[in-house]
């Protein structure tokens, strides 16, 4: 090749081109290539670039006289590289910016003259090209040519061998991310088998529960959202597992998460999982609750106690289906159906600021309330006599026959904590009742004193001083418990099962009140 009347012999060509690539691998190939092959032509620019598509390309390394430029993307049409992308050799020897004058690019370096060749594979199908550019006349020699053509050749194999190697990374990452899933799902899973609301058992035949069983057999089958109200101890959370059971992804986990138990530095984590070094104490990848629940579905107890800035997040993923772990810019994408409850005035939250109105609408889709206990006293009878069969069979105990004067007590009662108080106090019973008949004592079915209202707001020192004192009253609590169970968390005789927890909620109990054995 000839430029400005210097005579580069093939020969020498083919030397610098070799010395210069000869041990390089990877981004390094490419990039000594690109600067070897423009001091070995004597011209000023060269790059290496990557086939995207038909009409795109982005550049591998790109030399630029005396260093490298930043990496680039551009599109073939009205470029000397169309024809390139296309499988042929090109060659402008001058007048190349008059050739193509809607490359701004051309203009903009002075380009003057062109050589393209393509990178074929064997298979001869085009993966990239290497590009020369002057900004005075080149002429090249058919020998010259043929030199470029094979290190083009050596660029698509080195192509190629990049390209199956980010292949493997990408196949690696996600066989690691699938592992970290099935190893988070099985943990879920065999918490569940080991916790005590594992049941789909819906009991009662008053009009109230069966118009909303009915609405449960009607909306199960679709995906949207659904928003079930009710007061604490109702059993939304059994009606969230009616409404997975019933559904096509009943054969994937409905996975659970009680917001108000988690705090607020780690709901994001919990929900969203996070990636090593994430922030202190990230020792490993965690694997959130929406990336378990993929093709299942995810329930949101206490949905209105999340932090703002996870309603935000939260928004996202109903209308994309995709997030970000804490500390990674990757995104995962979530088949996912959210059922979430709430026992708040949530509608008034949004009235007063304190909850999304965008997330509201986005959740209460399907709007269900679970009525009380004390519109549901026709069922009271039958709930206490599955709860006494039902504790009974796991104490090892004999069925106690219930007296008529105690279920008609049980039916006068109000049930402040609905049907969950109504178990504790039937459970409470079994142990205690010595004969064959059940005997509850009767100040368990008093109403709790009324607290008067104070005459004026207590000071918020005296506010913080109780919030700490009650921090305090728990985290004894949950020590005296722990020893008692011998720092089992887990298991029929674990402290998550004498405190009524879920062992995940405990667990983050302790952390936040700093216990430790």
């Amino acid at each position: 090749m000839q430029e400005q009347g210097s005579n580069v012999s093939s020969t020498d060509i083919l030397r610098v081109l070799v010395e210069g690539t000869a041990a390089a691998t990877g981004d390094d190939f490419f990039r000594s290539l690109a600067r070897h092959a423009a001091q070995a032509l004597g011209a000023r620019y060269a790059f290496a670039a990557e086939t995207l598509s038909e009409l795109e390309s982005r550049s591998l390394a790109y030399w630029e006289g005396t260093s490298f430029g930043d990496g680039f993307s551009y599109r073939f049409l009205g470029t000397p590289c169309l024809r390139v992308s296309q499988g042929h050799v090109c060659y402008t020897k001058s007048g190349l910016r008059t050739a193509f004058p809607e490359d701004l690019w051309l203009q903009q370096i002075g380009a003057d003259s062109y050589v393209g060749v393509p990178m074929r594979n064997a298979a001869g199908k085009v993966l990239g090209h290497v590009a020369v550019l002057h900004t005075a006349p080149m002429e090249p020699s058919p020998d010259d040519i043929n030199v470029l053509q094979v290190f083009a050749a050596r660029a698509c194999a080195e192509l190629e061998r990049v390209q199956a190697e980010r292949a493997l990374h990408t196949a690696m990452q996600e066989l690691q991310r699938l592992r970290d899933r099935l190893q988070a799902e099985n943990v879920y899973l065999q918490e569940e088998i080991r916790g005590e609301h594992n049941v789909d058992q819906i009991v009662g035949s008053d009009p109230g529960l069966s118009e909303l069983l009915d609405k449960v057999t009607r909306v199960a089958a679709s995906d949207a959202a659904v928003l079930i109200h009710g007061e604490t101890g109702t059993g939304k959370e059994l009606i969230a597992r009616a409404l997975h059971n019933r559904s096509p992804r009943r054969d994937r986990p409905l996975v659970k998460v009680n917001c108000g138990a988690i705090s607020a530095g780690l709901v994001e984590s919990e929900l969203f999982g996070h990636v090593k070094g994430a922030f202190t104490g990230a020792l490993a990848r965690r694997v959130g609750r929406f990336e378990l629940a993929d093709r299942g579905t995810i329930f949101l107890d206490e949905v209105g106690e999340l932090p703002a800035d996870t309603q935000v997040k939260l928004l996202r993923v109903l209308q994309e289906r995709e997030f970000e772990p804490v500390g990674s810019n990757q995104t995962v994408r979530a088949d996912v159906r959210v059922l979430a409850a709430s026992n708040r005035d949530l509608e008034g939250a949004v009235r007063e600021g304190r909850f999304r109105a965008d997330l509201f609408y986005r959740l209460n889709v399907i709007p269900l309330r679970v009525p009380p206990l004390r519109e549901r006293r026709s069922d009271i009878a039958q709930l206490a006599m599955y709860f006494a069969e039902r504790s009974a069979r796991k104490s090892g105990r004999p069925m106690q026959a219930i007296a008529s004067e105690t279920l008609c007590r049980l039916a006068d009662y109000d049930w402040p904590g609905n049907v969950r108080e109504l178990q504790n106090v039937i459970e409470r019973a079994v142990v205690l009742s010595p004969g064959p008949v059940l005997e509850i004592d009767p100040l368990l079915l008093k109403p709790a004193p009324a607290v008067a209202a104070p005459t004026k707001p207590p000071p918020e020192s005296a506010i913080l001083d109780d919030a700490t004192a009650l921090e305090e009253m728990e985290r004894r609590h949950i020590l005296s418990v722990l020893k008692r169970a011998s720092w089992v968390i887990e298991g029929s005789n674990g402290a998550a099962r004498l405190l009524d927890l879920h062992p995940s909620t405990l667990r983050s109990r302790m952390q936040k009140l700093g216990i430790s054995r």
